[in-house]
Formats: C-alpha cells, structure tokens, sequence
C-alpha cells in the first residue's frame, strides 16, 4: 500500500519556490519563510505567481512530487510532471476501452452510482443528527435520489447517464441548503456555479473540488493510467476527464461534508470571503489556510475501506479507487467498484 506523504499549499501569493539540496525551500522577497526535505512529500500546490526555479521542477519530476499552479483564488494553471512511468500495456487498454460504448457505459453508470449514493448518505446522515431538518423536499429528494440509483442498473446509454447524473445533482444541491446550519443569510448556494462562483458556498465548494482533483490526478499517475482519457467526461484538450470521473464518487464524502463541517462549525465565517467587481466570489488568505488545514487534518482519518475490508486513511482513497480501477482494466476483477459510503 503506498505511504501517505503531506501535500505542501504554498498560499503566499508573492512566495517563490526553490532548490537547496533535498530540499524545498520558500521564499518572499528573497528571505526563505520554510523548507522541507522533499522525499517527505507526495506534492506541492502553490497559489499565486511568483512560480518555482527550473532546478526545483526537476527536482519534483525526478522525485515523483506533482508540482501544480494555481491562482491565488484557486483557479487551476498548470501542473508539472516528470516523464510518463505508467504501464504502456495498461494505457492501450484504458485508450481502447474508451472508445468502446458498452465499456464506457458499463464505467460511467459505476462512477455516476458512488456519486448519487453518497450524495443520498450525506442527506441521510445529516437527518438523523438533525431530526430537525426533516421537511418534505428533503425527504422526497432522498426517495427520488434512491429512484434514480435503480435506473442506472439498467441503462445502456451515455447521454441517458448524464441526464441521470445532472437531474441528481440538481435536486441534490437544492437541498443542500438545508444542511447548513449557521450564518444561513450568508452561506447558501444560488444553485451551482463554478466559472466564477457567484456566492460564499460555491466559492468554497469549488476551492474544495480543486484540491481533490489534485489528489485524484496525482492518483491516476502514480497507478499508471492517463488523467486525460475519461470514460463519462468527454475529452477535451487539457481537461483531465479521467480525474473528473473518477472526483463524481468521492465529491460528496470528502468535499460536500467537508464544506458543511466548515461553515456549521463556524471554522470559516461571511468575512473570510470577498466579492469582486465582476460578482465573482473568492477567499481570503485567512480563510485559505482554514481550509487546507481542515483538508490536511481529513485526509490523516481512517476508515475501513468497504471493498477491500482494510482501514485506509482517507488520504489514500483517491489512489485506492484508482489501484481498483486498473485491476478492473487489466481483467483481474469483474466490475470496477466505487466508494459507497457507509
């Protein structure tokens, strides 16, 4: 089983990255602020501009550690990687089974089904902490989502998944609301926007997604297999539509809960956020490091993994369901199973 390193967030918007030695240093204004032997990380995430040393890249691709560019609101630029490692064999699989319909239909219906079940358990759960929250929108969103569960069992189409998957999401996010329990005025959700997001909620939702599409895409690199060739997402130049897939099962349980934990624990409040001239929602500083640290602190929890029947951090789910998505490509396993949280 592979080790679970640290992911270092590098969120000072004016921090530079470097070399020295084994080592990963930060700098601002020339004045190093931290440093880290990089055999103790897994991959460095930095938000802003200043950018990183050609040495240090190199450093990173020899080393295996992602280096990814984000802005400092979040907005995904641009990853480095090292030269490709993954089992030639495997990706002529993965690239033939993607152009096979039944194939496709046979993954996405898997993917879209850990999806809608974990986003019933969220609803579910919170109703039994909350018995408060119970109404009939809630309740009939539970049934309709279990409905939808079934129709996938028996559908052969891709179009019909992802009708199946958006009026899912659709009905699932309307509710969503009701699950948060503080600061109600100023954390709800217009419904899901995302390029920009248009309120306090959705900001921090989609900062959540981009950490977890880190850790998915670095997944499916260290198993061998290509991000950028998904099976319900369609291709597209630089979209990883294999990560996308794969983040449709794990977004509720370890992004969706994580967000609701956030604002009804009042770990971040209405002033962590700002509103730009656009409309557009982004966080602060502040409120950024609030949250790496609450995802940080996530991913070090332990659960026994409900395919394997082994105790796993959570950290290591990611590269879990993608090692389970290459023994079902090689053959070695009859179906690919999601996560269902249980």
């Amino acid at each position: 089983m592979r080790k679970l390193l640290n992911t270092l967030y590098v969120t000072l918007p004016e921090a530079y990255l470097a070399k020295d030695g084994e080592n990963v240093v930060v700098r601002v204004d020339n004045e190093e602020r931290f440093r880290i032997p990089i055999h103790n990380l897994e991959g460095i995430v930095s938000f802003g501009y200043p950018g990183a040393s050609p040495a240090l890249m190199n450093h990173c691709a020899v080393n295996d550690v992602a280096l990814t560019f984000l802005t400092e609101h979040g907005r995904y630029l641009a990853k480095v990687v090292g030269p490709v490692s993954g089992n030639v064999l495997l990706r002529r699989r993965q690239y033939r089974m993607a152009d096979v319909e039944i194939e496709t239909v046979k993954l996405a219906a898997a993917f879209i089904a850990g999806k809608i079940t974990n986003s019933r358990t969220v609803l579910q759960r919170a109703l039994r902490d909350h018995r408060s929250l119970e109404n009939p929108l809630l309740l009939w969103t539970i049934k309709r989502l279990g409905q939808l569960i079934k129709t996938l069992e028996e559908c052969q189409n891709l179009d019909v998944i992802r009708g199946i998957e958006g009026e899912a999401a659709k009905i699932y996010f309307t509710v969503l609301n009701d699950l948060i329990l503080t600061d109600k005025d100023v954390f709800y959700l217009r419904g899901r926007t995302r390029r920009p997001p248009r309120d306090n909620m959705n900001a921090l939702l989609s900062f959540i997604y981009t950490l977890l599409r880190h850790d998915v895409v670095s997944a499916l690199e260290t198993v061998g297999l290509d991000p950028a060739v998904g099976f319900l997402h369609r291709d597209r130049p630089g979209r990883p539509s294999l990560a996308l897939d794969l983040m449709e099962e794990l977004r509720p349980y370890l992004a969706d809960r994580l967000a609701l934990s956030l604002v009804n624990r009042k770990q971040v409040t209405p002033s962590g956020f700002r509103t730009k001239e656009t409309g557009a929602i982004y966080m602060q500083s502040k409120t950024r490091t609030i949250v790496l640290t609450a995802w940080q602190k996530r991913k070090q929890e332990v659960i026994t993994h409900p395919y394997l029947d082994e105790k796993i951090p959570i950290g290591l789910l990611a590269y879990v369901q993608a090692m389970l998505l290459t023994r079902y490509l090689r053959d070695d396993i009859d179906g690919y199973p999601p996560f269902f949280w249980k």
